[in-house]
């Protein structure tokens, strides 16, 4: 309760603003946009733009709320120190893929951002060790997860394209119409390409390894 002019006002039961309501105003008006103001999310709370900086000091600390608000949509699936590393990142680069392509508009947003959310840096965390435990040497292990984040990153757009991706009356040649007319279309076609490009890369990477 607080006093005004003598009158006992109750506080509200559920905070008006949070970094979670935050997050998930500005990430519904980049859902639709593409793009975000401070402004437009103030709007969108009913507050005034002041408001969301006792929570979150501009921007950029938004755009880490909504990547966090994303990551934690993946109910990423526990990586253990068991040996089994490579099915285990695969399941969790699946779920990756699957979170971002919900909302492929805010990917650009994310790649002009330092990542410093403490739940997505745990993730991060969690891939490195399971690549540490495949034996990439720490020099390298930041470069492997670029690699995947291009991959899924990548592929998640690709779940935003249409159903069909090229125009089988505009192709140039006969080779690349035959292998648009055999190819597979909407989420099939991405599935493909998806376990197709992961394929490539964690075989090359496990026989790299091998060779020493």
């Amino acid at each position: 309760m607080c006093f005004t002019k003598g009158f006992r006002v109750a506080r509200p039961a559920v905070p008006v603003l949070s970094v979670a309501k935050i997050a998930s105003a500005a990430l519904a008006i980049v859902d639709r946009k593409g793009e975000f103001s401070v402004n437009e999310v103030a709007r969108a709370l009913g507050v005034r733009p002041s408001s969301l900086y006792n929570h979150l000091t501009g921007k950029a600390e938004i755009v880490e709320a909504m990547r966090s608000l994303v990551f934690q949509e993946l109910d990423p699936p526990p990586l253990d120190d068991t040996d089994d590393w490579e099915s285990q990142l695969r399941e969790l680069l699946r779920r990756y893929r699957d979170a971002f392509a919900a909302h492929p508009r805010l990917v650009p947003l994310l790649t002009a951002y330092t990542v410093s959310s403490p739940d997505v840096m745990a993730l991060y965390e969690q891939m490195a060790a399971a690549l540490a435990r495949a034996g990439v040497p720490d020099d390298e292990l930041l470069t492997v997860i670029t690699v995947l984040d291009n991959v899924v990153i990548g592929s998640a757009l690709d779940l935003a394209a249409p159903e069909e991706v090229w125009s089988r009356d505009a192709a140039q040649g006969p080779l690349l119409a035959a292998a648009i007319e055999a190819s597979a279309t909407g989420r099939e076609r991405a599935d493909r390409a998806f376990e197709l490009g992961i394929d490539l890369v964690l075989g090359s990477l496990v026989r790299r390894l091998a060779a020493g």
